[in-house]
């Protein structure tokens, strides 16, 4: 990487940003409420290299809107915030590899923050980059698009993509279990898991997948963990192509999330300081699981995949042509679930997006009579 920066080419740099034509200072647009508005618009081939976005608010409201080469569909639509590594509409300053924040407002909702993305975003015709207001108010945006382009596409290049998805509440099969009991310890393999598991992403074409940040609502406000990732290359089978031990570890850490972030694996946003949300996030910059014609990653919430928090992700990945991606819940289903002056949840249906249910099995209810008896037991000697 560093001797690129001594490599000469033959290349056109651009740039695209709000500033004020009239030569003032007001060096924002003004997106009205129900519209969208275009960033960027270029005409390749070139290449994305750096998104530089600012604002105070609407991290769940707004949507960047990414479409290559005039295809009919986009290949990145996701919540403002999320894109960038942040989710629940909360802000924190951290650091990756492909993406950071800066506030000086930490872990708090909806204030000023500076977003990057350094993830490299090739195109062979055209790139267009647009911000969509679902908010009920007009949104206030500061932005810089730099790019590159070429006089011929590069060869073996894919199309950057990343797709949000949410649960609010996951369909575990047992929330009142806790993590790390022998009431939760049940059987999660074969088509169990493959039909029950948290999907960060399932797509066919062949490409990479470069990794995802994974938000979660702590509602049971113990280890939300455990949950092993499973990804399948090529379609199913059993054991998948890579099989995992625990959510802090397929995100490179263990013994629980600390309050870092690392330039490939950390959290973003961290429990401990914001009484209950957390996003932590993982890219595989050395290590890409490529596939050839599908790929569907998951993973486990609590193991066996019995606990009920609200999940969110955004998956990262390259592919051979632009996809479709899956559409992100309408506005009001994928707002942030909120806190009382008492720290209670607010649990408001209109922005629940229930995951499917896990469907009880014999072990399982085996293992809910138990944990009833336990408490029950543990009661009496009080």
């Amino acid at each position: 990487m560093l001797l690129d920066l001594a490599r000469l080419r033959r290349r056109r740099t651009g740039r695209t940003s709000s500033w004020n034509t009239a030569g003032r200072n007001q060096d924002f647009w003004w997106i009205k409420k129900g519209q969208s508005r275009v960033l960027a618009d270029l005409k390749g081939p070139g290449v994305i290299t750096h998104l530089w976005l600012t604002q105070g608010q609407h991290y769940r409201e707004v949507l960047i809107k990414i479409t290559y080469d005039d295809a009919p569909y986009p290949s990145v639509l996701c919540p403002l915030g999320d894109f960038f590594g942040l989710g629940h509409g909360i802000v924190n300053s951290y650091q990756s590899q492909l993406f950071s924040a800066s506030t000086g407002q930490n872990n708090q909702f909806n204030k000023g923050c500076a977003l990057n993305s350094y993830a490299p975003m090739p195109f062979k015709k055209r790139a267009k980059i647009e911000l969509i207001n679902e908010a009920a108010e007009d949104h206030r945006q500061y932005f810089y698009v730099d790019y590159e382009l070429y006089d011929e596409p590069l060869p073996e290049l894919g199309y950057f993509h990343a797709e949000f998805r949410r649960t609010n509440p996951f369909g575990g099969w047992g929330h009142e279990v806790r993590v790390n009991t022998p009431e939760a310890n049940v059987v999660m393999k074969e088509k169990l898991a493959w039909d029950t598991n948290y999907v960060i992403l399932e797509t066919k074409g062949r490409g990479h997948y470069l990794g995802c940040n994974l938000s979660v609502t702590n509602f049971q406000g113990t280890w939300w963990g455990e949950g092993d990732d499973m990804i399948w290359v090529d379609g199913y089978k059993w054991p998948p192509d890579l099989h995992g031990t625990g959510s802090e570890d397929y995100l490179n850490q263990a013994w629980g999330m600390q309050p870092n972030a690392f330039l490939r694996n950390g959290s973003s946003i961290h429990e401990a300081n914001t009484r209950g949300y957390q996003t932590s996030y993982v890219h595989h910059l050395e290590n890409p699981v490529r596939f050839n014609r599908e790929i569907k990653v998951t993973i486990e919430h609590g193991h066996g995949n019995h606990l009920c928090n609200e999940m969110s992700s955004v998956a990262y990945w390259y592919a051979e042509k632009p996809s479709k991606i899956a559409a992100p819940p309408p506005v009001a289903k994928r707002m942030p679930v909120l806190r009382d002056s008492l720290g209670n949840w607010l649990y408001d249906k209109k922005n629940q997006c229930p995951g499917k249910p896990v469907p009880l099995n014999t072990e399982m209810k085996k293992m809910k009579k138990a944990w009833v008896r336990k408490q029950k037991e543990a009661a009496r000697k009080k």
